[in-house]
């Protein structure tokens, strides 16, 4: 069964519809994610199956997965990130265009999981800012994708200008982003 996306609130007429910039964009953008995927571990396993024909990311716009953060505007961050490996993960998010969106898979992206050692990042909230969090260890495929429809809804409830917000600023000024 298809399903049409529910059209932003507007004016309708015959021939004609109209709305706010911010509605059509954000429904565009929610409808076309472009995701990163930063898979380490059993995380990117479970994420493996979310692409496959059973789960099928793809009907939620996301089918095109980018392994350039240049052409990602979501970076699905999976599995044990090492402390090594924080300032590769930064580099990553830093080369993503804005607006960008991160999505923290499982426990160990978003607490170090079960983890607690020197050489394991207590979380990649540390280094970047995360937007949504899937809790789990691993995930089911079926939370990824409900992680996936939240990051949709801020994606289409976000404002063109948020981004460019003192308050936006800020956050990424207490991760020393510019």
């Amino acid at each position: 069964m298809v399903e049409i996306a529910k059209a932003p609130e507007g004016f309708e007429g015959p021939g004609f519809f109209a709305t706010s910039l911010d509605k059509v964009v954000g429904m565009a953008r929610k409808n076309s994610l472009w995701p990163l995927p930063f898979a380490t571990s059993c995380c990117g396993i479970e994420f493996m199956a979310t692409m496959g024909a059973h789960y099928d990311l793809a009907r939620f716009g996301s089918e095109r997965l980018s392994f350039s953060p240049r052409q990602a505007d979501l970076l699905m961050v999976m599995g044990t990130i090492a402390k090594k490996m924080g300032p590769v993960l930064r580099q990553v998010y830093e080369q993503m265009a804005e607006p960008r969106w991160v999505l923290s898979v499982g426990a160990c992206a978003s607490s170090g999981g079960i983890f607690d050692t020197y050489s394991v990042l207590q979380g990649i909230d540390r280094i970047i800012p995360v937007d949504v969090y899937v809790p789990g260890c691993p995930p089911r495929p079926e939370q990824i994708l409900d992680g996936v429809i939240k990051i949709q809804e801020l994606v289409q409830n976000e404002s063109l200008r948020r981004r460019d917000s003192a308050e936006y600023k800020a956050m990424l000024a207490t991760y020393g982003i510019e």
